[in-house]
């Protein structure tokens, strides 16, 4: 059991946002020219203009895995982060926050990196009415993690590494995701990898492959993530492709609920019913908690997918990407044991 084994059950590498949530209709995504359900990359400049044209909303501290290894946190598990921030405001409030949910982050702070046109990265999000989400992202001093702020003694006390596959647009920080795989990999620990977004995959379809294929044991995905990693609509197929490289693969089908495969092993877990899906902002990162923890200390893949299912329908009953409530009282009011 990792409790024997490993100072942290999951240890994350990612970029670490602070997220803008503002309510809008499809006109204002049309208008600015936002492609729906997508994930772009905008300069500074791009990100102020879109932010004074955005609805009132709230803030929140984000970041795909820094939301996942805040979940992580929730349950009770021991999580850790690595992440680049500035010495500014929005870096405090993101240092502040990722504390306050019990993962350990001391990664070194960007000085000056404001002044420099470097400030803590933001994610600007704007939620249809549905919950589907929009999201326009500068990622300011994310951009500048290097593969020198790898902890490698860190990773190696980490039972789980994952990494987010938004990293794979700055080049310096794809640098620091091999280093941390390498390192996980040197002291027997597990590479997780979720893929985060169709458009990533788009991008950097064959490294992300390459990548997969060379150094992931575990891959999380959406469906539609899926079928762009191996460009098809088959998702049997597709799924069949991603097993048969990895030790682990887990998708997510919305409210189809998740399938898991291992080896021979398929396991189907059905979504938790919401009453109304506020905003699915963190969904993904949610599940990739839940079931990350389990696989970490040794649950059986049902209980795994079961706890990320849980955590994801926890999160889109609320705006923000991070739990409202302790997931390990959820997990424990829905009879799950970690």
């Amino acid at each position: 059991m990792t409790q024997n084994t490993a100072q942290y059950d999951v240890c994350a590498v990612g970029n670490a946002i602070v997220d803008v949530l503002s309510p809008c209709d499809a006109a204002f995504l049309t208008a600015q020219d936002l492609a729906p359900n997508s994930m772009q990359l905008v300069d500074a400049e791009r990100s102020t203009a879109l932010y004074d044209a955005m609805a009132p909303g709230v803030e929140a501290s984000g970041g795909s895995a820094g939301n996942t290894v805040a979940g992580v946190g929730s349950f009770g598990g021991r999580a850790a982060y690595i992440g680049k921030v500035a010495d500014d405001t929005l870096g405090q409030v993101f240092t502040h926050d990722i504390r306050a949910a019990g993962v350990h982050f001391d990664t070194p702070v960007l000085t000056g990196g404001a002044d420099q046109g470097f400030g803590t990265g933001r994610c600007l999000i704007n939620v249809l009415p549905d919950g589907a989400r929009t999201m326009a992202t500068f990622l300011g001093a994310a951009n500048q993690l290097y593969a020198d702020d790898i902890d490698q003694a860190l990773i190696a006390a980490s039972e789980i590494v994952y990494l987010e596959g938004y990293l794979f647009d700055p080049a310096p920080a794809r640098a620091a995701f091999e280093r941390a795989a390498t390192a996980a990999h040197q002291a027997g620990r597990k590479v997780a990898i979720t893929l985060s977004d169709t458009f990533v995959v788009a991008r950097w379809r064959a490294e992300l492959l390459d990548f997969v294929t060379q150094s992931a044991d575990i891959v999380l995905a959406n469906e539609a993530e899926l079928g762009a990693l191996f460009e098809t609509e088959d998702f049997e197929a597709a799924a069949a492709k991603l097993a048969a490289i990895v030790d682990i693969a887990a998708v997510t089908r919305g409210e189809h609920g998740s399938v898991v495969i291992r080896g021979d092993q398929r396991v189907t877990v059905a979504a938790y019913p919401v009453a109304k899906v506020v905003d699915t902002t963190g969904a993904g990162d949610q599940y990739a908690a839940g079931f990350l923890l389990g696989v970490a200390r040794g649950l059986p893949l049902e209980d795994a997918a079961r706890l990320g299912s849980l955590a994801a329908s926890e999160v889109i009953a609320h705006w923000g990407p991070r739990p409202m409530v302790k997931l390990v009282d959820l997990a424990a009011e829905h009879g799950l044991k970690l």
